[in-house]
């Protein structure tokens, strides 16, 4: 440690921090554009200058390590000209167009030229003009504005693992750009939006559409995918405008994937949102108290189940077990890919060593998954942990480009005897299991036989818990903790679908194909689009989406976090749990609550895990029995397939978006949705 005072104030810092560094520690802002807390140090900037004692000139205090004894000041003559100086330099070449840029009030550029620029500039002779770069339907160039901080070169090559941007040219001539103009490959390029400092990157579909100060903004908690991103979402009258990631060092840094980030506009297409009764072969507009009452007619003392979708919040799953509960029915599934997942022990099913504990392995195994775009955020997070040197990474299945290098095991479960060898020797090894990897007939048997080898390598002990399930959306994981999964005697998705019950419930399950149903089956849906299962319904009951209820998700980790309704929902609709109380009423099985506060009491009291808000997985494995194999006791020869073959639409509401098909169409051929089971 190093001891320093920083405008009289000491401060301890570890040996090698940064003068910039040390100044934070003693609450001294200093400006920056070039410096990022997550990416390396450039110096390019040279906005961060400081006086140093006995130097000759100022320094850039965010490449100057820290020594012994030193005397920094941070707001003398020397420091404020040397400021104003650069920030004369940086406005040379600036645009005037603060009205029309879309950064305007929420630029660190403006900010900084307010704070420590000067009121006059020297410079008489014509700005430069450079051309704007084409890098995807996400992210709107002016590169007029550019300022050559290069957070988004560093941020392209060392957290996205994409090295596509770059400078060319020297001096007044250097620009930045792709070389060869083309579409930015990353699955979370939409960050360079928030790193770029100036008005240089910005959101294309946002361009021209608000002003940050017209916006209301709602914390929240991305459901996208499994990671559990913390979002805010912004909000003009009841329109989302914005989805932007916040800080949680814990789950996703501060990043987040494009699919969560652009996917909004589908909130507003394909919506339902008004309920709908089949009369005569038609669906037909109906209120609620006709849409409750043909339920009653179609399911009351009948046989009836209910099919959860992959992103419903846990309320509303809670409130429809206990209706059905109260119905004497256990016909439940929330696994609408099939995956033999055994939820008799959370560790079965949960990514145990914690989205921030991949910092902690020094050898992993993935097996049938591609994180790229199952988990963008967790992927990053994995090429984090190889950056820092230390990692080897080995892969079961099918051959994809993960940011980083990894050694080709095998492709199929037969192989994971090579991923065994592979782990051996490691100190905290850690097995990643996609969910896709279980959406097969001997899916029980893969799950036993990845924890075998978390086992045989020494990845289940009392202080690491290597056995990782990687999971594909936000809904997943909250389902499983309450069990909606087939009770005692009850049916699981394949049978219900084939005829095993008279009443199918749809609780925004759209992940199957709907001409799967028995043809007999009467059949509800309850969600937020208009896709094939609504079309298959004969009640349509309207939903909210995430935006626009509070709601609680759990995370692949099995962090319980809260979301917050940022818009009501549109028209008629409603939020799903209120929708299950007022049927279970009509149905003659009235649920005990009236408030979310209660049915959030009631759910926490039958499932305590609800009551502990965001706390990450408990450390450790105590028991290493592995999970049943289901009596499919071998795995087969088959190669893993990836459930994910188009990152950009695989849900309701990306498959409503017009950015989401516009993505599609850029960075993808002509292919379905899901890759053949």
């Amino acid at each position: 440690m190093a001891k320093l005072t920083i405008d009289g104030i000491e401060v301890e810092v570890p040996n090698g921090a940064s003068v910039l560094q040390a100044c934070e520690a003693a609450g001294k802002e200093i400006p920056r554009f070039c410096y990022h807390e997550r990416l390396s140090v450039a110096g390019n900037c040279r906005m961060c200058l400081v006086e140093v004692e006995k130097a000759p000139k100022p320094i850039a205090s965010c490449s100057y390590p820290v020594a012994e004894g030193m005397k920094v000041f941070t707001d003398t003559a020397m420091v404020r000209n040397a400021r104003r100086g650069v920030m004369e330099f940086l406005l040379i070449n600036h645009p005037l167009d603060c009205p029309i840029c879309d950064q305007g009030g929420e630029c660190d550029l403006q900010d900084q030229a307010m704070s420590y620029g000067n009121d006059s500039s020297r410079y008489k002779e014509p700005k430069r003009s450079v051309k704007d770069k084409y890098v995807g339907p996400l992210i709107k160039t002016i590169m007029n504005r550019c300022i050559h901080c290069t957070r988004c070169v560093r941020f392209a090559s060392e957290v996205a693992g994409v090295p596509e941007m770059g400078a060319t040219g020297r001096g007044e001539s250097m620009e930045i750009g792709t070389y060869v103009e083309k579409a930015l490959s990353s699955e979370l390029s939409g960050n360079l939006i928030d790193l770029c400092p100036v008005g240089a990157l910005t959101s294309r579909p946002y361009a021209f559409v608000s002003r940050p100060w017209e916006l209301r903004k709602t914390d929240s908690v991305d459901v996208m995918d499994a990671t559990g991103a913390a979002i805010r979402v912004d909000v003009r009258n009841s329109e989302v405008l914005r989805i932007l990631p916040r800080v949680n060092d814990d789950v996703n840094e501060e990043w987040i994937g494009d699919r969560s980030r652009f996917s909004f506009d589908g909130l507003k297409r394909k919506r339902l949102d008004r309920p709908w009764v089949r009369r005569d072969g038609k669906l037909v507009p109906a209120s609620w108290p006709e849409a409750f009452s043909a339920i009653v007619q179609g399911a009351r003392g009948k046989t009836i189940g209910a099919i959860a979708g992959d992103t419903v919040e846990a309320e509303s799953l809670f409130a429809l077990k206990a209706m059905l509960a109260a119905m004497g029915s256990t016909n439940l599934d929330c696994r609408q890919d099939g995956a033999k997942i055994d939820t008799s022990r959370p560790d079965y099913y949960l990514f145990n060593s914690g989205i921030a504990g991949i910092e902690q392995a020094d050898a992993i195994v993935i097996l049938g998954s591609n994180p790229r775009v199952e988990a963008p955020v967790i992927n990053a997070r994995i090429r984090k942990r190889w950056v820092a040197g230390g990692l080897r990474i080995g892969v079961v299945g099918p051959e994809t480009d993960l940011t980083y290098p990894v050694t080709q095991l095998g492709t199929a479960p037969r192989d994971l005897i090579k991923a065994a060898e592979f782990l051996a020797g490691a100190k905290n090894p850690m097995v990643i299991l996609g969910r896709g990897a279980l959406a097969r007939h001997d899916g029980a048997a893969v799950l036993a036989a990845a924890w075998d080898l978390a086992k045989e390598a020494g990845a289940l002990r009392e202080d690491w818990h290597g056995f990782n399930l990687l999971h594909l959306f936000g809904g997943q994981v909250g389902a499983l903790d309450l069990g909606f999964v087939p009770g005692e005697g009850g049916q699981d998705m394949a049978a219900m679908l084939a005829g095993g019950v008279d009443a199918l419930w749809l609780l925004g399950a759209d992940g199957f194909d709907a001409a799967r149903i028995s043809a007999g089956t009467f059949v509800i849906y309850q969600g937020h689009h208009g896709e094939a299962a609504a079309g298959r319904a004969d009640v349509i009951l309207p939903g909210a989406a995430y935006t626009e209820k509070d709601g609680t998700w759990v995370n692949t980790e099995g962090r319980v976090q809260r979301g917050r309704m940022a818009v009501p929902p549109p028209g008629e609709a409603r939020e799903d749990w209120r929708i299950i109380r007022a049927a279970s009423q009509f149905l003659g099985v009235t649920l005990p609550f009236d408030t979310l506060e209660a049915l959030r009491m009631e759910m926490a009291a039958a499932h305590p895990i609800f009551a502990r808000l965001d706390q990450g997985p408990l450390a450790g494995c105590t028991d290493d029995a592995g999970p049943t194999a289901g009596g499919t006791l071998v795995v087969g020869a088959a190669p893993f397939a990836l459930p994910i073959a188009n990152y950009w639409q695989v849900d309701p509401i990306s498959r409503a978006s017009a950015t989401m098909a516009e993505c599609a169409v850029t960075y993808l051929k002509p292919q379905p949705m899901l890759a053949a089971e």
